[in-house]
């Protein structure tokens, strides 16, 4: 959780400086919107600024605040899929999960969402601006880190037996289907895991347990190892043939 915290402050701290140059990143939109003969409708989605960036910009001013902008979409979306990894949360969690997912898609519409109080970029724009054009562009960074910061903050609350990581439980399901996978292939050679065959393994559990000693133990596990290595030699060696130059 530390860790998520650490990578949201610096999301934020790029957030600010991008924040300063707000009507930097207006004026770009209108360059490259005029560009694209597009300043009819709204901006309505991180794809469409990118479209913008990659077929309608020409000057390098407008290109650095654009990709600065969607920089901070793909930190963000980063971001959020490792929140998704970090635990499975509860219903609240949940939905605020979902809700970040939405607003970094690339295809989603933002073109009608609005950041309030205390945030005030929509207040920088024209009420033309902010109506019909760019209100939902600037308005989409702070409202997902509210809502990462909400997810943060419930998270915290969670029992500390919920907080378990979701990739330690795949990787713990992975290793036990390899394992699961590793005795099937053993089973249809009859072979153990370790190469060993079944029943020379059963048997060697059989003579260690009538033992008494740990002495005992250990001689009787050499002296079943050590016939075991016959058998698996018998059996890898083939039927015998008679000597000859002919044979094979």
């Amino acid at each position: 959780m530390n860790e998520i915290k650490e990578s949201l402050r610096n999301i934020e701290q790029s957030y600010k400086i991008f924040q300063q140059q707000q009507f930097t990143f207006i004026a770009a939109l209108e360059h490259t919107r005029e560009n694209a003969h597009d300043k009819i409708k709204p901006v309505s989605s991180i794809g469409q600024v990118q479209t913008y960036m990659d077929h309608h910009c020409n000057n390098t001013t407008d290109k650095r605040i654009l990709l600065m902008f969607l920089n901070l979409c793909s930190d963000l979306s980063k971001l959020c899929q490792r929140l998704e990894t970090l635990h499975s949360g509860n219903s609240t969690t949940n939905a605020l999960l979902e809700k970040c997912k939405m607003l970094v898609s690339h295809s989603n519409d933002l073109s009608a969402i609005r950041a309030k109080y205390p945030h005030d970029v929509v207040n920088h724009l024209s009420c033309d601006e902010a109506r019909n054009h760019y209100g939902g562009v600037v308005s989409l960074i702070p409202i997902i880190l509210d809502c990462m910061k909400e997810w943060v903050a419930h998270s915290e609350k969670l029992p500390r037996n919920m907080i378990q990581s979701v990739s330690g439980k795949r990787g713990s399901q992975e290793r036990r289907a390899a394992e699961e996978a590793c005795r099937q292939g053993a089973a249809g050679t009859g072979l153990t895991v370790s190469g060993q065959p079944t029943s020379l393994s059963v048997a060697t559990q059989t003579s260690l347990s009538l033992t008494d000693t740990p002495q005992e133990s250990r001689r009787v596990q050499k002296k079943l190892q050590v016939g075991q290595g016959r058998t698996i030699g018998k059996l890898l060696d083939g039927p015998w043939k008679p000597p000859g130059k002919h044979s094979f």
